[in-house]
């Protein structure tokens, strides 16, 4: 077994301290639009994202840092039950928090949590459990693929009910990218792939919404009043942002014309702001930080740290990604937020308690 280095990865530190900067600023600009048109306070906006978000992220990153990665192996199965049964409160009347026909929050005091991020990193966690525990049936049918599935159906019948599936999306990815590094089979990964995309289409059958954004990406500029509104919006602040952008809080389009400017657009917002150079270099972090991190997860000690390590880095960088592609017109919009940035207490938290994980997996990556 590895000695513990003194200190975790200073240069996966320095990506993820440097995104967490970035994106307080961005955020804390994209908050005059939502300031502007609704009737939030500062003080209501800044509350989650600051306080719970970025300071006890943070603590939570640097606390996580220092704990054993190899504990969460022993506790698995329990931390699944528990984000299970933290993501059914949202069903509990007067706990959980209804909006825009969607039950993902609970109010807790003056705070509201998402317990469905929790979710994310629990699932990655057992799966890794399971795969490193029957690491010989990924590659024979269809034990491997039987794995992988079942994994995945607490999860899915939990977040199709609230409904959230932007965070089932993650998960799959996440979970796809781990079963892929634990050698799955050629034919595995097209047999889902295919369940998948059968999936999708009953999705897309069953909820008009889901229909009504893959036909906004197929046709974006068929209803710009409607359906197409938040990629016409969105795609005019990024080309307003041209080179070098507007300049700092200097964006026009979340005063009341992009929506949801600290949440799913706020991408646009950057790009408007510090235009086509700022955005790249947001984009090379999360290459950066997808980089390193599975630079990271390739010198675990043993498997178990490389495939959370793939799982926790997939789910941060795939929704990074996913976000960003959207507001671009690259694939249909989602809802997914932007990870660091976005407005969202709960997924910073998680999100920054995940790196906390991957940092300590560092302290005992192989040298050399």
């Amino acid at each position: 077994m590895s000695s513990p280095r003194k200190h975790s990865d200073r240069l996966l530190l320095g990506i993820i301290l440097t995104l967490v900067a970035f994106g307080l600023f961005i955020f804390a600009s994209a908050s005059l639009g939502t300031l502007a048109r609704t009737s939030l306070s500062i003080v209501s906006i800044a509350a989650n994202q600051v306080l719970l978000g970025v300071v006890g992220g943070l603590a939570a990153m640097f606390l996580v840092s220092r704990i054993n990665y190899r504990v969460w192996r022993k506790y698995a199965p329990v931390l699944f039950a528990l984000a299970l049964f933290l993501s059914l409160l949202v069903f509990v009347p007067g706990l959980g928090i209804e909006a825009n026909n969607a039950k993902r929050w609970i109010a807790i005091g003056p705070l509201s949590l998402q317990p469905g991020e929790t979710l994310k990193v629990a699932t990655i966690i057992l799966f890794a459990y399971l795969l490193s525990k029957y690491r010989g049936h990924v590659v024979i049918w269809p034990r491997g693929i039987l794995l992988y599935i079942g994994v995945l159906l607490l999860p899915a019948g939990v977040l199709l009910s609230q409904p959230d599936s932007g965070t089932l999306g993650i998960i799959i990815i996440a979970t796809g990218a781990m079963f892929l590094a634990a050698g799955a089979r050629f034919r595995d990964i097209v047999i889902l792939a295919v369940v998948g995309i059968i999936m999708l289409g009953a999705l897309a059958a069953a909820r008009p919404y889901v229909a009504e954004r893959i036909a906004t990406f197929a046709n974006p500029f068929a209803d710009q009043r409607d359906s197409g509104y938040q990629i016409k919006q969105s795609l005019i602040a990024i080309g307003s942002g041209g080179l070098l952008g507007r300049g700092f809080g200097q964006s026009i389009q979340k005063f009341g014309y992009l929506p949801e400017p600290t949440s799913d657009s706020i991408f646009a917002v950057a790009a408007e702001e510090f235009g086509f150079v700022g955005t790249t270099a947001l984009i090379a972090l999360f290459m950066a930080f997808a980089g390193r991190g599975l630079w990271v997860a390739s010198r675990s000690p043993d498997y178990f740290g490389a495939l959370l390590g793939t799982g926790i880095v997939a789910y941060i960088s795939g929704q990074a990604f996913i976000n960003m592609a959207a507001m671009l017109g690259l694939i249909p919009l989602t809802g997914i937020p932007l990870v660091f940035i976005s407005r969202g207490g709960t997924a910073m938290l998680v999100a920054l308690a995940s790196c906390g994980i991957l940092l300590n997996i560092s302290r005992y990556a192989r040298r050399g």
